[in-house]
């Protein structure tokens, strides 16, 4: 089978969650026997990445402006893609290149899947812009779909408002590759700063949607009763790192806090292995890859309930908390106080993450979900 993944970004420190997922997930569809390829844009992208994609392919077309991932689009070459896929599939939604593929798709008579990857609702800056991009093709590319993916049972409600019956989706959800988190190195990590005390982390960009004010004001609120840990910001600057660098001191917690920038590679997984607890302060998000990461690296993590993750609960029900620093300070103490209960949630919740979201346990349901679709066209 020949599936066609189309991404604004491959790269983490621009692309977050959604181009690793579709970085994960293209690689493991190669590996499994399918012939893959990815359409992405430049930003950010390195020849490392694109290699370390293999076997599945990767195609890269410029990007002209990086705020709003817009490509300079080469109509032909985006046509002798979609013509030769059997299937192509849609990932993210406020894409100017998704919206290229789909003319192409519906010249050439391809089905095609979305997976919005949590993005459907009109959140965040450009509100405005995003209204238009749906009235013009947005809404009518997800309606049109030949199916649907949800990363998460939250995402149910963002299909139904565009038309698309809860019924019809199928969830997959996100996935991770245990191997890649076998090597790291924490000399590297205490080089950047990090100390020897116990350390609280973040992993991702830091800008308004994914919360880091919420963690660094969770984390002044209980200073004395934590005392003797760190707080670790390791992700790229999404807009917010000036803000959060300036409210280190009024909070009264310089010398406790560390912003690493971008990570990756051993670095990363040094962060994951080193930390007593990841917390993921999201506002919104899908399904937080990062959570699963550090999952499998053994590492406890705590999540709002806006992260599109309450299988979480089950491991055990302070993981979860509401959206705000109030409830993330109640967490942080909940789940840190007791040293026993923390290395049992490490051992349950690593268990479970390689149990549940093992990539070689999810292909499959990507590729039965294609074969259902390429043979429903077919019969048309």
């Amino acid at each position: 089978m020949k599936v066609l993944n189309v991404t604004n970004s491959l790269d983490l420190r621009t692309g977050g969650g959604t181009a690793e997922r579709t970085y994960q997930m293209s690689r493991a569809l190669a590996i499994a026997g399918h012939a893959c390829t990815v359409l992405t844009l430049d930003t950010g992208l390195d020849r490392e990445r694109i290699e370390s994609a293999l076997p599945a392919k990767v195609y890269v077309l410029p990007c002209l402006w990086d705020r709003f991932y817009l490509p300079r689009g080469d109509w032909k070459a985006i046509r002798e893609l979609v013509k030769d896929a059997d299937i192509v599939h849609l990932i993210g939604h406020w894409s100017v290149l998704n919206a290229m593929v789909y003319a192409a798709v519906r010249l050439a008579g391809k089905p095609f899947v979305v997976c919005p990857a949590g993005a459907l609702p009109i959140f965040g800056r450009s509100a405005w812009i995003k209204r238009a991009y749906n009235f013009i093709v947005g809404a009518a590319l997800v309606r049109n779909a030949s199916a649907w993916i949800a990363v998460t049972d939250a995402e149910l409600p963002h299909f139904a408002a565009y038309g698309v019956p809860r019924s019809q989706v199928t969830v997959i959800p996100n996935g991770v590759n245990k191997h890649d988190f076998d090597d790291f190195d924490l000399n590297a990590l205490h080089a950047m700063g990090v100390s020897d005390a116990p350390a609280i982390l973040f992993m991702g960009r830091l800008n308004p949607i994914k919360g880091p004010d919420l963690l660094l004001r969770a984390f002044a609120l209980v200073r004395q009763q934590l005392s003797g840990f760190q707080l670790v910001f390791a992700g790229p600057d999404g807009g917010m790192l000036a803000q959060l660098q300036v409210a280190v001191p009024d909070l009264g917690l310089t010398g406790r806090v560390h912003f690493l920038g971008h990570v990756d590679g051993r670095v990363k997984a040094a962060a994951y292995r080193y930390a007593r607890l990841l917390v993921v302060p999201s506002r919104q998000e899908a399904m937080s890859i990062v959570a699963l990461e550090a999952g499998i690296c053994g590492t406890p993590v705590l999540l709002t309930d806006q992260c599109g993750f309450p299988a979480v609960k089950t491991i055990d029900p302070h993981l979860e908390v509401a959206v705000s620093a109030e409830a993330l300070a109640d967490g942080l103490i909940s789940v840190l106080k007791d040293a026993d209960l923390l290395s049992t949630i490490s051992t349950k919740w690593q268990n479970y993450v390689e149990r549940q979201y093992g990539w070689a346990a999810l292909i499959p349901a990507y590729v039965n979900l294609y074969r259902r679709v390429i043979a429903a066209e077919s019969s048309r």
